[in-house]
């Protein structure tokens, strides 16, 4: 009888080798594991300490906060890089200006795009997993940008990699959910600072390195940075939980954003607002170029370069002026601040500026703060409406702020052309002057539409006393039911039920001030509790 072959575990190649005998070639269970499997689970992978624990939520700390405007700097800039060195890459790839021009114009679109399609899913999925996610791919993306010798391909990875670079709006909601009230627009203005520092020291850099070797070093630069970012986000940043754990249908959560706008009138307030006021700014940075390579200042494009320097020096007062006025006071009269300090540099500017140069630095200067102060108080305003919506309602202002810069740079563009740089810093002068129109038509205190019910009070009413007062206060009444008759002072907790007692009152206090979902930790817990033992 023939013998039966044995059974083997596993796939099985049988090949027909000289010697008639069949050959196993078992396959490893880790081969059917996808290359892309392994590095989205690299990506996802979670270091212990920035795993969330209900328990002891990560705080929101000074260091996270500088991280995540140091992402928004050097991601924003990704869409920037090319606007001071069109030239010298129209001549690599032998194409005409009019041709090159199409770059920026779909680096704005990629971004738009990635505004209106990827920012709502914030509101969806976790956020490091989603930001780590983007950051990668558009890292990765840009080796194309490095590397192509083809037009149509650096074009077509000019817009793909814009799509993506919209992290750094994913992070501003974010910032909302985890500052405490009383701080908020500080921590916003670090990430605010970021995205505008990222717009102006893109031309900077790009015209530096530019100047003194190869442009696709600029890309280069870029893909670095863009490594160096998700490395460190990958290491510090915290996993947060969904703010809709239970999920959203995709279309409906698209559909929402009109309906938010339709119910809010501050959000329409700070949209019609953003958008007078970004296109100023569009405005002003596209003409001056034009303005300083003309007599009487035949400026080369290096010193045109640095005028952005004047521009990051005014991004330093940002959150110093949060702090001290837009934290006190309602956000209308930040923004109104904003929009006064705007106007102002414009008008000197725009009236002076073809005579003298210290026109165009006091409106550089004055046109960035005044922006910088009226979008962080907005973002302070609008992140208050919908605390599950925040990625939502952000998409609906940004898409108001970048409608607005798309048509401050074609009007600035088309008045300059007609009647020069007096004629588009007198358009700048009516867009502010409709957003102050904006801003008066509504009060602080109003719940309609237009009106100013609730009074004209500029102080803000919806912060409670903050961690400290109300630690004063619980320590001031342990003192003084801790008294003797003879007005000497006994300890706090000589007996067990008078610890427990302090103890639970702190913590009932401390649980009040923070954040409702538990991701801002006050400082002084463990302090006051050491204290009590």
């Amino acid at each position: 009888m023939a013998a039966q072959p044995q059974e083997m575990e596993g796939p099985v190649d049988i090949t027909a080798p000289s010697s008639g005998q069949a050959v196993q070639h078992s396959t490893p269970p880790q081969a059917s594991i996808s290359t892309w499997r392994k590095i989205y689970d690299i990506i996802n992978y979670t270091p212990k300490r920035c795993r969330y624990d209900p328990a002891n939520p990560p705080g929101f700390s000074m260091s996270l906060n500088l991280l995540f405007g140091f992402a928004a700097t050097f991601t924003v800039a990704n869409l920037y890089y090319n606007h001071a060195i069109l030239n010298r890459i129209a001549e690599d790839f032998h194409i005409t200006y009019e041709q090159v021009s199409l770059v920026p114009t779909l680096m704005q679109a990629g971004y738009a795009s990635g505004l209106l399609f990827l920012c709502p899913l914030g509101d969806l999925f976790k956020r490091r997993a989603f930001v780590l996610l983007l950051v990668w791919f558009t890292a990765t993306a840009w080796l194309g940008l490095c590397l192509t010798n083809s037009f149509a391909v650096f074009s077509f990875f000019s817009y793909l990699t814009a799509v993506t670079t919209v992290t750094p709006q994913l992070m501003l909601p974010l910032v909302g959910d985890l500052a405490p009230p009383h701080r908020r627009a500080t921590a916003l203005s670090i990430v605010v600072s970021g995205l505008l520092l990222g717009i102006l020291i893109a031309r900077v850099l790009s015209g530096v390195v530019t100047q003194f070797t190869n442009w696709r070093n600029i890309y280069w630069l870029s893909f670095g940075l863009q490594y160096l970012i998700l490395v460190l986000l990958w290491f510090f940043m915290p996993d947060y939980p969904s703010t809709n754990p239970d999920g959203l249908n995709y279309f409906k959560m698209l559909w929402s954003i009109i309906t938010i706008v339709i119910h809010e009138p501050i959000l329409v307030q700070a949209c019609l607002v953003g958008f007078f006021t970004s296109s100023t700014f569009t405005s002003f940075w596209t003409t001056l170029t034009f303005l300083l390579a003309s007599p009487p200042y035949n400026y080369d494009s290096l010193v045109i370069g640095l005028f952005a320097l004047i521009g990051i020096a005014s991004m330093c007062f940002g959150p110093l002026y949060s702090r001290l006025v837009i934290d006190k006071f309602v956000p209308l009269f930040s923004v109104i601040l904003g929009e006064f300090m705007c106007i102002t540099g414009i008008a000197i500017g725009t009236y002076t500026g073809t005579f003298t140069v210290a026109g165009p630095v006091i409106q550089a200067f004055a046109i960035d703060l005044g922006l910088q102060t009226s979008q962080i108080a907005n973002r302070s305003a609008i992140y208050s409406i919908a605390p599950k919506a925040r990625n939502r309602v952000n998409t609906a202002f940004m898409l108001a702020v970048f409608c607005g810069q798309l048509m401050g740079t074609a009007v600035g563009n088309h008045l300059y052309a007609r009647g020069g740089w007096t004629s588009s810093g007198s358009a700048s002068v009516g867009f502010i002057g409709a957003g102050l129109l904006i801003c008066f038509s509504r009060g602080p205190w109003e719940k309609g539409w237009v009106g100013w019910n609730g009074g004209w009070e500029i102080r803000r009413r919806d912060l409670g006393p903050t961690t400290e007062d109300k630690r004063e206060d619980i320590e001031k009444g342990m003192v003084e039911d801790g008294r003797r008759s003879d007005g000497s002072r006994t300890e706090v907790g000589n007996d067990e039920s008078d610890e427990t007692s302090a103890k639970d009152t702190l913590e009932k206090n401390d649980c009040t001030i923070a954040r409702s979902h538990g991701a801002w930790k006050p400082r002084i817990r463990g302090e006051v509790n050491k204290d009590v033992r």
